[in-house]
């Protein structure tokens, strides 16, 4: 009988307490983060969240990490792909060739692999450099101006405490759309 008030309480107080609590704390303490950092645009509406990364597929906008579960947020996975499995090769070699990367232009290591969750809403520093001279052309804006947009949502890894920069993906294309207005 002590056995089954036990379950009950712990039901009760994992269930009804702990999660009520920590949802509590969630907002007092990071209220941007426990609502899903969710973007506007100009227009006031929501158009991605900061932590979630979506398909870019123009060649006039940034484009995010591969993503081994397309972009789907709620079936967030890696590929499971041993590194020495040859269908990652052959993907990433195949991404390779549509940014037409060779030996004197190598491509940065994120734009052809996914990331762990497959929905990493940053790129490298390099990443976003590799990729000016496509969205300039399409653009037809200079280098000039896209590296001084890069460097407005820029930020290091690890906030103050440094590390590489990293650039949000949906922040900087939607820095890129606010100038070609």
């Amino acid at each position: 009988m002590s056995i089954i008030r036990l379950f009950f309480l712990c039901v009760l107080a994992i269930g009804f307490l702990y999660f009520p609590a920590l949802l509590v704390f969630a907002k007092i303490a990071a209220p941007e983060k426990s609502l899903g950092s969710i973007v506007n645009g100009p227009d006031g509406k929501p158009v991605g969240s900061r932590l979630v990364a979506q398909a870019f597929i123009s060649p006039g906008y940034f484009h995010p990490r591969p993503s081994a579960v397309d972009y789907n947020g709620q079936g967030a996975a890696g590929s499971n792909l041993s590194p020495t499995n040859p269908a990652l090769a052959e993907r990433a070699a195949a991404i390779a060739k549509s940014y037409d990367a060779s030996a004197g232009n190598p491509i940065s290591a994120d734009l052809v692999t996914a990331s762990g969750s497959g929905l990493d809403p940053d790129i490298t520093l390099a990443a976003a450099l590799y990729q000016i001279p496509r969205v300039g052309n399409a653009r037809g804006i200079t280098s000039e101006q896209l590296r001084s947009v890069i460097d407005t949502v820029k930020r290091p890894l690890m906030g103050k405490l440094g590390g590489p920069e990293l650039v949000n993906v949906l922040e900087l294309n939607l820095a890129l759309d606010r100038i070609s207005r």
